[in-house]
């Protein structure tokens, strides 16, 4: 009988990615797979870690004790551990927990195949199980990062930002899109930066356009493009192409100045608010994400005060906001001026009451009217969707009522009935 192996996966889509190589490269060595299953008994059991902030440290570190008591009960073997959290803590967790047979850092599926007695399959390279639903997927397209932001752990983590080449990439598209990904979500710690150091160019919108090329692809979305240096050319081909979902994540983090400079962000206000405004008029009807950090160790009530007024503004169409988290090694770590987690807490309600009110109003300008929708998922008597200007599990849903049966993973014209503050209600 083969071994049964099952993957946790902790953190961002771009572990998300990581565990689906592995996962593949085990199939290929004969292994029976699974993934997040926390009610079968299995052989072994391997989790990706996540280190980027103080609650996702917390959340890995309590994943791996729970996998710890039903090894202690028999109900496996062998306990493997890798990724960013390992990749910054493996002393200390080796010290601290002998019960896990091996931990290994990021860029480790060679080894940790190794230690399983398994081979690299170099013909598999490209290709992935996929853990989402079956209509999306993610397209990493770039590890690391050559920012220096004040604030991130990811390039102590993940090191300076290596490209992906864009053949390999395309290789990997047209696999996806074989499989049934309909939805092809683009992601990188900086989609910005994408090419310059394998072409000494950028060429995040020559990837673009080639990605747009493959037929059963029916819709393309961009995650996490860094303001500074954003380049406007991919704004013309977003809003000429229809596979482009008029969506685009772009993490500000602030708007003060005094604090962006802190931040070691590289953009002013002035430019910020330029390039945000400039995406707006360029792509008809977009959506921006933007994630924002409150609480930083010298942001004041007058610089808080100025990053409330400007989301009030400016009305993000979604948006997320986190407290402040000291990460070792990071240059704010040493900033002596901190606020409170009562303060940070509160300036995260007060950022997420407007944005409430601002997501409520929104929505309400659906109302009436047709939209295209992909079917994710049904859950009682509705069927859950998107629209373009939504992402999967950070983003508003369409909840849809109908005596029809629709197929998971298609996509409906649907007319928008009602709305709340994070939802709209759809009939097909």
């Amino acid at each position: 009988m083969p071994k049964k192996i099952n993957f946790i996966t902790l953190g961002c889509s771009k572990n998300k990615v990581d565990s689906e190589y592995l996962l593949k490269q085990f199939e290929c060595n004969g292994y029976f797979v699974d993934f997040e299953n926390y009610t079968d008994d299995f052989d072994i059991v391997i989790i990706n870690t996540c280190g980027f902030i103080l609650d996702a440290k917390e959340e890995s570190i309590n994943t791996i004790i729970s996998f710890i008591k039903e090894k202690q009960k028999g109900k496996l073997s062998s306990i493997i551990v890798f990724g960013c959290l390992i990749e910054r803590y493996k002393e200390e967790l080796t010290n601290e927990l002998p019960e896990v047979d091996a931990f290994f850092g990021i860029n480790s599926h060679k080894q940790i195949l190794q230690f399983l007695d398994s081979k690299y399959n170099i013909e598999y390279e490209n290709k992935r199980i996929i853990t989402t639903p079956s209509h999306y997927s993610y397209l990493k397209i770039s590890e690391g990062c050559n920012r220096r932001c004040s604030f991130c752990a990811i390039p102590i983590i993940r090191g300076r930002l290596v490209s992906k080449n864009v053949e390999d990439l395309l290789e990997e598209a047209k696999y996806l899109s074989q499989k049934g990904v309909k939805e092809l979500i683009l992601i990188a710690q900086d989609l910005t930066t994408y090419g310059t150091d394998l072409y000494k160019k950028n060429k995040l919108d020559y990837l673009l356009n080639k990605l747009s090329d493959i037929n059963d692809i029916e819709w393309i979305r961009l995650h996490y493009a860094y303001p500074a240096g954003f380049p406007i050319n991919i704004l013309n081909t977003i809003n000429s192409n229809e596979k482009f979902c008029k969506y685009i994540d772009i993490p500000i983090q602030h708007i003060s100045d005094h604090v962006l400079k802190s931040m070691k962000r590289g953009i002013s206000k002035e430019k910020t608010k330029e390039l945000l405004y400039t995406i707006r008029e360029k792509v008809s009807n977009v959506a921006i994400r933007t994630t924002l950090i409150t609480g930083y160790p010298n942001e004041t009530e007058e610089n808080f005060a100025e990053l409330y007024d400007f989301v009030k503004e400016f009305r993000f169409e979604r948006l997320g906001v986190f407290g402040y988290s000291a990460e070792e090694g990071t240059a704010a770590y040493n900033i002596k001026q901190i606020n409170s987690k009562r303060i940070i807490n509160s300036r995260i309600q007060k950022i997420m009451k407007i944005q409430e009110k601002i997501s409520a109003e929104v929505n309400k300008q659906h109302l009436n009217k047709k939209v295209k929708l992909i079917i994710d998922s049904k859950e009682e008597n509705y069927y859950i969707g998107r629209t373009q200007f939504d992402s999967p599990e950070i983003d508003n849903e369409v909840f849809v009522k109908t005596k029809k049966h629709l197929n998971v993973g298609q996509f409906y014209d649907a007319f928008i009935y009602d709305s709340g503050n994070f939802e709209l209600f759809a009939k097909v």
